[in-house]
């Protein structure tokens, strides 16, 4: 049987936990409410942008806000315990908002996740103050200031406040890369120009590229509705965009595997397989296997049978 039969005959990995084994022991830390395994855990992370990674991962997991308050509790001054409460927050004010447009929202809806938003920003701001070079909890704050509606101004300040510590942190780009959107008061043009300004200053084989994936399925995704929305990504000064960015990111040889793979690997498949071109995205899905990112891939309609769809299309090009 081929390989593309196999995988497809398997189910798709979707938890970042289980695509990344070395997480799984911050899962059953979370699941256990053990915050002394937890903290161990984020102590042995070297790179902050790991840190904000894991962070958001544990954010995710049920219900992890009773230990976590707990240990901000037990740990006034220490910014890891608020920082990752803070994460948290987010995470249940982004649930309380959901996916829609904002003029879409109740006004319960809207009042409920700006709650959490404000939860969040008030324990973020003791960290920053305090630690002005933590930056995990700057991270998180660009967070914060998108879903507060507090601006393209204060949201640049704070990316700028976290890069004089960390000039390349990708999730910090990404953050501040959705603020740039139209949908958050920003421009296609600030967008784009933004992630061809991080991938131009960024160390060849780091994360950076993705960003230009990640914009350009942004920008499709404004225009899903319109007759411009299938020419879009076909585009061939489009394609050969991600074809560059890919090949100075996730494609270059220094390039090191690590625990975002999922999420940057979705992204160029998903943005190639949208613009039909399934050479180019045969390589991402090949690198994948049986794992996705729901967050890349979730704004599909019927998300998984069009992953499956497209893969097998794909691997026909092989």
């Amino acid at each position: 049987m081929g390989e593309s039969a196999v995988s497809g005959a398997r189910p798709l990995v979707t938890d970042p936990f289980d695509a990344v084994p070395e997480l799984a022991p911050l899962r059953t830390a979370a699941w256990d409410g053990d915050w002394v395994a937890t903290r161990a855990f984020f102590e042995e992370i070297p790179s902050p942008v790991d840190v904000s990674f894991a962070a958001a991962l544990l954010a995710g997991v049920e219900r992890t806000e009773w230990f976590l308050e707990k240990a901000v509790k037990a740990q006034s001054t220490d910014p890891l315990p608020r920082t990752l409460l803070a994460e948290r927050y987010i995470h249940l004010g982004r649930r309380a908002r959901g996916r829609g447009l904002a003029e879409d929202l109740s006004w319960d809806q809207a009042e409920q996740s700006r709650d959490w938003l404000r939860k969040a920003e008030r324990l973020l701001i003791e960290v920053c103050a305090e630690q002005p070079a933590y930056v995990p909890a700057w991270t998180a704050r660009l967070a914060t200031a998108r879903g507060l509606a507090l601006g393209q101004s204060e949201a640049r300040r704070r990316y700028d406040r976290l890069t004089e510590h960390h000039p390349h942190h990708f999730r910090a780009q990404s953050h501040l890369l959705e603020q740039l959107c139209p949908e958050w008061g920003g421009s296609w043009e600030a967008a784009h120009g933004f992630a061809q300004e991080c991938v131009s200053a960024a160390p060849e084989g780091s994360h950076a590229g993705v960003l230009v994936a990640e914009v350009h399925i942004e920008h499709w995704a404004d225009r899903q509705d319109t007759t411009e929305a299938t020419g879009y990504l076909r585009d061939v000064s489009v394609r050969d965009e991600l074809r560059r960015a890919a090949r100075a990111s996730v494609l270059h040889p220094g390039h090191r595997r690590d625990w975002h793979w999922t999420e940057s690997h979705s992204a160029f498949a998903l943005a190639f397989s949208l613009g039909g071109h399934l050479g180019d995205a045969a390589r991402h899905f090949a690198a994948l296997g049986n794992a996705v990112s729901e967050s890349v891939w979730r704004k599909l309609p019927d998300w998984k049978t069009r992953f499956t769809e497209y893969r097998t299309a794909a691997s026909a090009t092989l």
